[in-house]
């Protein structure tokens, strides 16, 4: 007969092992709660045999190693830490005032300069992303993240950028030259190569021309920007130069005063900064040549660039001046004995 207590799961193994023959032990509810827990039991009691209770209490007293070393690195570490961080803080307040302030200083040079909006606003947004990128920068290398590599990124990505988008760098730098330093501004009228006309917008890569036809020219910055060009309508008052051909054996004394006279008739002629003047200024094959030099200002240019022409005209058939045309003289040798020469 087998009692049931403590040991009786030992009991029955030995017991299976020794005599298989023997019948099985039923499981019942009762006994698998008693299997459970005696498992429980002797894992509890293990561990306590195995724990080193030295360990324990060094944990318990804060006198181990690992624990020690680990707070004492984490103190240092915040100790240092927090006066850098408290230096990183003010220079990003200070460094963000004064990226405002000179901000301000630019627009207000740029308002002083009359330049465009559109470029007060571009290079305002410009200057504040790079100073306060240089602010962040100086911060986190204050904290101690070097931002070298960070840096070096930027510089490789800005230069491959570049040498993709070389042409259209050359065209944005073009842009903000010519709103910079204003060679011309919308409204006036320039020559630069084989394009005349007036400017209708200047863009930040591109400047649009209209010239006379009603055309539309686009021209690229980097090229009005690096070429030589003229403005005609840059100052107040311009000089209009006329030309008028007259005969060879014309009365060039009474020439001159119907010349003088249809000048003085115009309205729109100024006599300031200088008086008009009329003068021979060249001896042609067929014709005499007289140029006129007018001042006039800049807006009544083409007005009077048409008028005067014609009333040029009108006072050289009133007053009997003889307009000439092209002349050739033709010499005919009437010796047709004469042999011809040979050809060289």
């Amino acid at each position: 007969m087998l009692l049931i207590d403590d040991n009786t799961p030992s009991l029955i193994t030995v017991a299976a092992a020794g005599k298989p023959n023997l019948p099985d032990v039923p499981q019942d509810e009762f006994a698998q709660k008693l299997l459970t827990t005696d498992s429980i039991t002797q894992t509890i009691s293990d561990s306590l045999k195995n724990m080193n209770l030295t360990d324990l209490k060094d944990v318990v007293t804060g006198q181990n190693t690992i624990l020690r070393d680990g707070m004492k690195a984490l103190t240092e570490m915040t100790v240092s830490f927090i006066p850098k961080l408290l230096i990183a803080i003010l220079i990003l307040w200070v460094g963000m005032k004064l990226a405002g302030m000179l901000r301000k200083i630019i627009l207000r040079g740029l308002e002083r300069r009359n330049a465009e909006p559109s470029l007060k606003s571009f290079l305002g947004s410009l200057v504040d992303v790079l100073l306060k990128a240089m602010i962040i920068i100086m911060a986190m290398d204050v904290v101690g993240i070097k931002a070298t590599s960070f840096i070096a990124l930027l510089g490789a990505m800005g230069l491959a950028i570049g040498m993709a988008l070389q042409g259209t760098l050359q065209n944005f730098a073009g842009g903000v030259i010519i709103l910079l330093m204003k060679p011309f501004k919308v409204g006036d009228y320039i020559e630069c190569g084989n394009f005349k006309g007036y400017i209708q917008e200047i863009r930040i890569f591109h400047t649009v021309m209209r010239p006379f036809n009603g055309r539309t020219i686009v021209i690229p910055n980097s090229e009005l920007s690096n070429k030589s060009l003229i403005n005609h309508t840059k100052e107040e008052t311009i000089r209009l130069d006329v030309v008028a051909s007259v005969a060879y054996g014309s009365d060039l004394d009474k020439v001159k005063e119907v010349l003088m006279q249809v000048i003085n008739d115009d309205p729109l002629v100024l006599h300031e900064p200088k008086p008009p003047v009329v003068a021979v200024s060249d001896l042609s094959d067929s014709s005499v040549n007289l140029s006129m030099w007018i001042w006039v200002k800049t807006e009544d240019y083409w007005t009077l660039w048409m008028r005067i022409r014609e009333n040029i005209y009108k006072a050289f058939y009133l007053n009997n001046i003889t307009i000439p045309f092209p002349q050739i003289d033709v010499h005919i040798n009437n010796d047709s004995n004469k042999p011809v020469p040979p050809m060289p």
